[in-house]
């Protein structure tokens, strides 16, 4: 007879649990738990290998309950000259900036070109950046740009009706809003999708250049005016709520 065993997905290893919670390294917290300091459900615990639930396991540090992330979410306002990528051997990249996160398994959601500024989404929720990224889902991504070149009303209907940046479609269509139109033009664009240079692509095939781009919104995400370039701040409950509500496709 075969004898099949329940096992709970959820439990983790109590030293991991703590050391994902920035408590420490695996060898810091198992001195934690060796010292009598971790309890579990209000018992100490003895063993670094016991397993615990962090949606139903009460585990304490002295006392003090400490609450178990399982994702973290971070808005950055990246500056120009980092890469969008968790390691480079080159450039300096977007996480060199986020020092105190407590997982170390975070990414940046998407990519903003080196030269690009602007909102990028932090976080170690796989599910959330697929559903974001995906095509389907179109969320729109606005961008605020110079221009060296007039923006006309004309460009707003080519933006409308798609342009043609050498691919074997037009892009879908985008909405161009001219803020001041002349030798250098101030616009913002939305755009639903992610092609590489996109916004630069759509605008030199309209014989104009971009000369500064920034990215200020994605999808409910705003860039706020007081986040300074270089900082990041994690999002409130209404933000990520906002969030939750791509992923679960309402």
């Amino acid at each position: 007879m075969t004898v099949y065993v329940e096992r709970d997905i959820n439990m983790i290893r109590l030293d991991k649990f703590l050391s994902e919670m920035g408590l420490g390294t695996r060898s810091e917290v198992k001195k934690l738990i060796n010292t009598g300091q971790i309890a579990v459900n209000g018992t100490v615990a003895v063993k670094p290998e016991t397993k615990v639930n962090p949606d139903t396991d009460e585990v304490c540090l002295n006392g003090s309950k400490i609450e178990y992330k399982k994702y973290e979410y971070y808005l950055f306002n990246k500056p120009s000259g980092c890469v969008s990528a968790t390691k480079d051997n080159v450039h300096e990249t977007v996480m060199d900036y986020i020092t105190d996160a407590v997982h170390d398994d975070l990414f940046p959601v998407g990519r903003l070109d080196i030269d690009t500024e602007g909102l990028l989404l932090i976080t170690n929720d796989g599910a959330l950046s697929h559903e974001l990224l995906s095509p389907s889902k179109h969320v729109a991504k606005t961008y605020y740009a110079r221009i060296d070149g007039e923006v006309t009303w004309d460009d707003i209907i080519r933006f409308k009706e798609g342009i043609d940046i050498g691919e074997e479609r037009p892009t879908k269509p985008a909405e161009l809003v001219i803020k001041k139109s002349g030798s250098v033009s101030e616009i913002e664009l939305t755009i639903t999708e992610g092609k590489f240079h996109q916004v630069k692509r759509m605008f030199e095939a309209l014989g104009k250049r971009v000369i500064y781009l920034k990215r200020i919104s994605m999808g409910p995400l705003k860039l706020p005016d007081d986040l300074k370039t270089g900082s990041y701040r994690a999002l409130t409950q209404a933000e990520t709520d906002a969030l939750m509500q791509i992923n679960s496709g309402k």
